[in-house]
């Protein structure tokens, strides 16, 4: 359905086969959430989930813009280290 939909979308054969380094929620999200929301140990799981949505609801669009305007540069080095790891 992509192929028909996005004919100009990214192949399976040419997407990175494993690029957590190419994705925001991998490299940087989760971290931020983390260290917001674990700061300190929860007794449940509501807890855990109610201190993640404020962890989230406190990221600003400034930290999520620069994310995002940083993915050209993040594809480039994925580029130049060949499909393998990088900062």
């Amino acid at each position: 359905m992509l192929a028909e939909e996005c004919p100009d979308f990214i192949s399976r054969d040419a997407w990175p086969p494993n690029s957590p380094d190419l994705n925001p929620l991998d490299y940087l999200i989760w971290s931020i959430l983390e260290q917001k929301a674990c700061a300190k140990p929860h007794k449940t799981v509501e807890s855990l989930k109610r201190a993640l949505i404020k962890a989230w609801d406190e990221i600003s669009v400034e930290t999520l813009t620069k994310i995002v305007d940083d993915f050209p540069k993040r594809l480039k080095a994925c580029v130049e280290a060949e499909g393998g790891h990088f900062e």
